[in-house]
């Protein structure tokens, strides 16, 4: 090598034009720097510590033209001879200081910058404005938003070049001068949160406004001259107290965003169709029951927000609006189109309303009947005795769990009944009566007695303690309950064994009706959590607003004044439960709005103020979800229903009860969904008797749909629907699953439940029902049962063995992995990323079945290298906490989802150690240690400092697949938290969460 290259010329500093000292934590600006940058033009010293303006180096910089003073802790300007020297200053940002802590704040002589055409003032807390601010008469853009002025400043109105004002968050301004009108070249204007009930005429006068933000105010209607703004494009009159839809907008042809949300307006007008020029339209959370006909002419709509009204049927023609881009239809009562086929987009419901059109509307009243609670709650027998009263039996040839005989074989159930401490039916009247006036609607006083049904003979021995078990896991079946309104119920038993958490949270979905059902002899209130309340906060986190019916049964196993009390303590501590519930995230709400009361600057100025660092758009949104949580808490209809077999009356009361809840047009309005005549007949298609393989080919479903009278580009719709609604799985993203159609869920659920059994004895007796197996092979099968329980690994051909009814070939078995690995139930541990196996043996892991508490962890989690040697690190973790619940199930399906994302991964039953490429990760779930303590899943990975960015870069695509995950559960509250590395680092047993 030869001499370096000269060094390239640098300008002398004083030629320097620009300096960004951003924050750089600078507390003052000596003069020198000053001096040396005479020729300056634009000077950053947002973010830092300045406390007093840096007056002696501000002397020296004649020519700025540009200050940023913003983020500092300025408490005055002095006597303002500094800044009054800047002469040719044109932009000056003073928001985010302290500039009203302080009399007399701003001085006077900042009226001297007679060349100011922008001034930033926000955030400064001040009650007044500087005097002679209207001599400032260049000055086109004014923020003084989010200050505390008590009334709209007289000066402004002399400020005749003002284009742009920002006057938001002065909540005490209350109205606004009818002067205003001389800023007659206003084009934008925000009075966001401004306190105003009423505007001036003279508002009406500003010709040239394009933006106006009146969002956050109590007006109730607007002036009768408002149509005179006529180049009007933005109007936001968001949260106001609008009755009626105001008739002088319809007058702005230019309008093309226009906000309304959260007002309590209940109708549109049919002319809003003369927006033409409308692009956005908000309207979310009114009390609009229709939309006009003409809503579907607004060509140009791209945002059409209509969230959480009383919306039931859509306009014909709705699919016209095919430019929607962002779509917002949930919380609204529809059932034309149907739900699901809103949420799907303007599309769906293009190709929904033209198959209306091809062929007749069908009404099928079909609802989905969810029993839940506790293993020996008692809903097996409670869906069987609720059927056979209707006179709809089950397979006469299954087996009762418990009794080894078939059921209508003859025995001495009675007297064993009897014996074992069974109550018979009182014969007494009024003893009767007081058993049953827990239900609404008995019969009058002078009524005879319910007469003991003719029950499945077995039915005694339920109830005397040989319950049926809920051992199959999770069943479905259709339960004509009305032949004459052809009401049909599809009703699913969830288990209450917590070995099925992981896939019992699939068949939770709106739009069905919940009943909860409680053992009422084995009741104490001791154990009203397990019972009830967790199957309540369960349910409400996966679906809000869920419609609830609690039922207790074995009622005839309890004494009169026992059943009573019984039911009185679950109905007060479901009461109690949800008002606790409700307090804390009325709490929540109101730390939020105490937050939103302060300055950003405030809430910046320690790391342990409330929502340090947070903005106010993030506080406004996590408030919304607070009300939302708080407005979509569960509908539990009525106190406890007491229920015995042996009581008839008790039975047919239910099933009334069930009946009438399912047709209130205001609790289920789904049930009175249109469909298409060719969608019902596709579905009644896909469910015929004959159709009993586990999936149909893409083009068996298509021929089907030909059947039905729907050619293969409206197949796809129709598909969707049905998954959306539950009646089969379609994936239609999926690169290998979109080619099949999942009809069969019962089998399905079969398939699920076969991978949801923790008996040892139950695996075997599948795996070895071949008769041709030696004992070598048989303890073979022995040993990979004990790993599968153990650790939750299964090599691909004894899936196959275990799954040998449902599938016969190895495509087959293929299939039904991928759908598997979809649902979150397993991933292939020695799948390779491009190439097939060659013949290697797939093993497949069930994290659900992980028991070992750690896993083989490296010896980074402790801060050292392999050696042993300590080495620094800056430790970056992120956590989720859960104060009510923790989803079942989620640990073991996130598990699964991150697969694709990590590499050398080692599984605990709470823990799970990575690497993505060479930076390590941990992933763990903390339950609750205690009752007010909340479960936690944190991920974690760390770098040395220059290099935290992996670490980040590392955990980032998982924190993305659980936010993904967590959208399932829209009634979950959580929260999340960056830990404090130093905390972290010094093993501080409760680090600082920002």
């Amino acid at each position: 090598g030869g001499p370096p290259p000269p060094a390239a010329r640098r300008p002398p500093l004083g030629e320097l034009e620009a300096l960004n000292l951003s924050g750089r934590g600078l507390e003052e600006l000596p003069e020198e720097v000053g001096a040396a940058l005479s020729g300056l033009r634009v000077l950053s010293l947002r973010r830092n510590r300045l406390c007093r303006l840096p007056a002696a180096a501000l002397r020296h910089l004649g020519r700025l033209a540009e200050l940023d003073l913003s983020h500092n802790r300025l408490r005055g300007l002095g006597d303002g001879r500094a800044l009054a020297g800047l002469r040719g200053l044109r932009k000056l940002s003073l928001s985010h200081n302290e500039l009203g802590a302080e009399s007399p704040g701003l001085p006077p002589r900042l009226a001297e910058l007679a060349r100011l055409e922008e001034l930033d003032l926000s955030f400064n807390r001040l009650r007044r404005l500087p005097e002679g601010l209207g001599c400032l008469r260049h000055l086109r853009a004014l923020d003084i938003d989010h200050n505390l002025l008590p009334c709209f400043p007289a000066p402004l109105l002399e400020l005749a070049a003002l284009e742009e004002l920002d006057c938001s968050g002065n909540r005490h301004l209350g109205a606004l001068p009818e002067g205003i009108a001389a800023l007659h070249r206003l084009k934008i204007l925000w009075l966001s949160g401004t306190g105003l009930a009423a505007l001036p005429e003279g508002l009406c006068q500003l010709g040239a406004l394009e933006s106006l933000m009146l969002d956050g105010n109590q007006l109730r209607t607007l002036p009768a001259g408002f149509s005179g703004l006529q180049r009007l494009k933005m109007l936001n009159l968001s949260s106001n107290l609008l009755g009626e839809f105001p008739a002088a907008i319809l007058a702005l042809p230019g309008l093309e965003e226009l906000y309304l949300s959260r007002n309590q307006l209940s109708v549109l007008p049919p002319r809003l169709c003369q927006l033409r020029q409308l692009r956005t339209l908000w309207l979310d959370n009114n009390r609009i029951r229709y939309l006009p006909d003409s809503i579907v002419l607004l060509h140009s709509l791209e945002e059409l927000v209509l969230q959480g009204n009383q919306i039931a049927i859509l306009p014909e023609g709705f699919g016209q609006l095919s430019r929607v881009t962002l779509w917002k239809i949930k919380d609204n009562p529809l059932i034309q189109p149907p739900y699901e086929v809103c949420m799907k987009g303007i599309p769906y419901i293009a190709a929904y309303q033209q198959e209306l059109a091809h062929s007749q509307p069908a009404l099928k009243p079909r609802l989905k009947l969810v029993l839940m609670g506790l293993k020996d709650a008692g809903k097996t027998l409670l869906r069987r005795c609720l059927m056979e009263e209707n006179g709809q039996r089950e397979d006469a040839g299954s087996l009762e769990a418990g009794s080894g005989q078939p059921r209508g074989c003859p025995g001495q159930q009675q007297d064993s009944g009897r014996a074992a401490g069974c109550c018979p039916i009182p014969e007494d009247a009024s003893e009767q009566r007081d058993i049953c006036s827990h239900v609404p609607s008995h019969q009058g006083k002078g009524e005879r007695p319910c007469p003991a049904p003719s029950l499945p003979p077995d039915a005694s021995q339920v109830s005397s303690g040989l319950r049926l078990s809920g051992s199959k896991g999770i069943e479905v079946m259709d339960w004509t309950a009305d032949a004459e309104r052809g009401l049909t119920f599809i009703v699913y038993e969830l288990a209450g064994d917590p070995t099925y958490d992981v896939i019992q949270s699939f068949f939770l979905s709106p739009g069905a009706l919940y009943v909860l059902v409680v053992n009422l002899s084995a009741y104490v209130p001791q154990h009203f959590y397990p019972s009830v309340g967790y199957f309540l906060h369960w349910l409400g986190s996966k679906v809000p607003h869920a419609v609830v019916c609690m039922v207790g049964t074995h009622a005839d196993l309890c004494a009169e004044r026992e059943l009573e009390e019984k039911c009185l303590d679950i109905h007060h501590q479901i009461a109690q439960q949800e008002k606790r519930d409700a307090e804390g995230l009325q709490n929540l709400v109101q730390q939020v709005d105490e937050a939103l009361g302060q300055d950003f600057d405030l809430r910046c100025s320690s790391p342990h103020t409330a929502f340090y660092g947070v903005s106010d758009k993030n506080l406004r949104r996590k408030k919304a979800q607070f009300q939302y949580l708080l407005n979509h808490r569960p509908q539990i209809l009525s106190p406890v229903l007491p229920f015995s077999c042996w009581d008839h009356c008790q039975v047919r009361r239910l099933r009334d009860k069930l009946l009438s809840v399912a047709e209130h047009r205001d609790i289920f309005p789904n049930l009175h969904r249109v469909l298409p005549k060719s969608w019902q007949v596709l579905e009644e298609l896909h469910f015929q008797p004959q159709a009993q393989q586990l999936w149909l080919s893409w083009w068996d479903s298509a021929r089907l749909g030909l059947q039905a009278g729907l050619t293969e580009d409206r197949l796809q719709s129709a598909l969707s629907y049905l998954h959306e609604s539950g009646k089969l799985l379609y994936f239609e993203e999926h690169l290998t699953l979109r080619e099949y159609v999942f009809h069969n869920l019962p089998r399905l659920i079969d398939i699920l439940n076969v991978f949801c059994q923790r008996d040892a004895t139950v695996l075997l007796q599948k795996l070895l029902s071949d008769t041709h197996i030696d004992e070598l092979r048989a303890t073979q099968l022995h040993h990979y049962v004990e790993g599968f329980l153990l650790h939750g690994l299964l090599p691909a051909h004894v899936i196959r063995l275990l799954l040998k009814p449902h599938i016969q070939s190895r495509e087959d078995l293929q299939l039904i992995l991928e759908l598997l690995e979809k649902m979150g139930l397993c991933y292939c541990v020695n799948k390779p990323k491009s190439k097939p196996l060659n013949g290697a043996a797939a093993w497949y892991k069930f994290p659900c079945y992980v028991k070992n508490e750690v896993p083989h962890a490296e010896a980074w989690i402790n801060g050292a290298n392999l050696s042993g040697q300590s080495f620094v690190v800056e430790q970056l973790q992120i956590e989720y906490s859960f104060p009510f619940i923790f989803p079942p199930g989620l640990f073991a399906r996130y598990s699964v989802q991150i697969n694709s994302h990590v590499v050398q991964r080692s599984d605990g039953k709470y823990q799970i150690y990575a690497y993505r490429g060479k930076v390590p990760v941990v992933v763990s779930y903390r339950p609750a240690r205690g009752a007010l303590q909340p479960d936690t899943l944190s991920i974690a990975s760390h770098a040395s400092l220059p290099n935290i960015w992996t670490a980040w870069q590392a955990i980032t695509p998982l924190v993305e697949e659980l936010n993904v995950l967590l959208q399932e559960w829209p009634g979950l509250y959580y929260t999340v938290h960056v830990l404090c590395s130093k905390c972290l680092k010094r093993g501080s047993p409760n680090p600082h969460s920002f």
